[in-house]
């Protein structure tokens, strides 16, 4: 049965799967297996090579997964979703999937720590450079376009600097010239659709605000299907050249019975079946609980988050508040453009007395708890600069929104009145 809807309340509830056909189950069931009988040898061929699509193994794909890379997809508007082990393992392999040794590819400046460092060190390890550039003026990243260049990533609301990244900006000069945008939209979800906007790949960090309870480790692709992979073959060779791994499949060709879906097949049966980077179905099972109720928190992790920073706006002890919702000017026009129904869940703020301060501020909380993860239905705070971006330079922390005052906060749904007696406390301490 399919749901015609496109609210998001619905979509996280009904796309995708109605009941089990055998047990008629109402819950999503975990398939905990490695392997899928094949009905004869006819149909093990015609899977391996393409001709059916269906279970061979769960390292490349699981019924369970499939069910949240559908949903996801369906809450996006895009056409196919592909889940990983993790945020990491979702960024490397929208990477890869376009780049190999000798291209390259451009990213914002404003991306979360352990990005960058797999952007500047571990794959320049692999021979792709990163051309970091900074999105305030999206003429920079046309100036960085090269014929070797891939794709364009960013961060919608990037953690921790939370400057709204220009979306339709940069994705129409990337089309212009045949470059895609992948947009990871880990800290916007719901409240953003960068497909939308001009986007041709999304990527999530599952473990955030998708499951929100803090429990599971997972990532997830998703592709928009609205990029023209064949314009620019010699671009993107790895979707339009036949590729060795895979008896010679020419990628855009082989789906053209299934649809739009080079990248993210590619991305399934080529770099998930090498590289193994596979999400649990019990994950799977936990971010589909998650899902679930994710409109519902989102709408009070805005609105909690506003409220604190109004408080920290108004406290002796806090220079400044890092919100899009106490941003002016172009910053606050893009987040007025690409943010529906509140800023998200992220604060950031800057501590008089600096480090030290900001340590005895974290040290000083009762109730918020001290972890590197966001988008938990909990509140949680961090130092950035001594742990999630202490790998980078000073000169690469400052260009990411990192200062050695700053605290980031990741609001959660707990009553307003108990999130802001907590920081008051802990900022009557610092």
């Amino acid at each position: 049965m399919a749901i015609d809807s496109k609210n998001p309340e619905t979509l996280v509830l009904h796309s995708a799967y109605r009941s089990d056909d055998v047990t008629n189950s109402v819950a999503v069931p975990i398939y905990q297996t490695t392997s899928y009988l094949f009905d004869h040898s006819e149909h093990a061929e015609n899977l391996f090579a393409l001709k059916e699509l269906g279970n061979i193994y769960t390292r490349i794909m699981n019924p369970t997964n499939d069910t949240l890379e559908q949903r996801l997809a369906a809450l996006e508007g895009g056409v196919a979703g592909l889940a990983v082990a993790s945020g990491q393992s979702a960024s490397t392999f929208s990477i890869l999937n376009l780049c190999e040794a000798g291209d390259n590819f451009i990213s914002s400046t404003d991306i979360y720590g352990g990005t960058w460092n797999l952007f500047a060190n571990t794959l320049k390890q692999m021979g792709i450079e990163c051309r970091f550039v900074d999105p305030s003026d999206p003429e920079n990243f046309r100036a960085a376009i090269d014929d070797k260049t891939r794709c364009i990533y960013a961060e919608t609301l990037p953690n921790p600097k939370l400057n709204v990244f220009p979306i339709k900006e940069v994705a129409d000069i990337g089309r212009e010239v045949g470059v895609p945008l992948i947009m990871d939209n880990t800290a916007a979800p719901v409240i953003c659709r960068p497909l939308d906007h001009g986007a041709a790949i999304v990527v999530y960090s599952t473990t955030k605000y998708i499951g929100g309870h803090g429990t599971s480790v997972g990532g997830m692709i998703i592709d928009g299907g609205n990029f023209d992979w064949e314009a620019q073959g010699d671009r993107f060779p790895s979707l339009n050249k036949p590729d060795p791994s895979y008896h010679g499949a020419v990628w855009t060709e082989a789906v053209k019975p299934l649809g739009p879906i080079a990248y993210i097949l590619r991305a399934r049966v080529v770099l998930l079946r090498d590289i193994g980077a596979a999400m649990s179905p019990f994950n799977g099972f936990q971010f589909i609980q998650g899902l679930e109720t994710l409109p519902l928190r989102m709408r009070e992790h805005c609105a909690n988050a506003a409220k604190v920073s109004e408080f920290l706006s108004s406290h002796d002890k806090v220079d400044t508040v890092i919100y899009p919702g106490v941003q002016d000017g172009e910053v606050r026009r893009r987040a007025d453009t690409y943010l529906k129904g509140g800023f998200g869940g992220l604060v950031g703020f800057e501590i008089k007395g600096g480090k030290e301060a900001g340590k005895k501020f974290i040290d000083s909380l009762e109730m918020l708890y001290h972890v590197a993860n966001i988008g938990d239905a909990r509140s949680l705070a961090i130092h950035p600069a001594s742990t999630t971006h202490s790998q980078l330079s000073v000169e690469e922390q400052l260009a990411s929104g990192v200062s050695a005052g700053y605290v980031r906060l990741s609001i959660g749904i707990e009553h307003i009145d108990d999130i802001i007696a907590d920081l008051k406390q802990a900022l009557d301490k610092a």
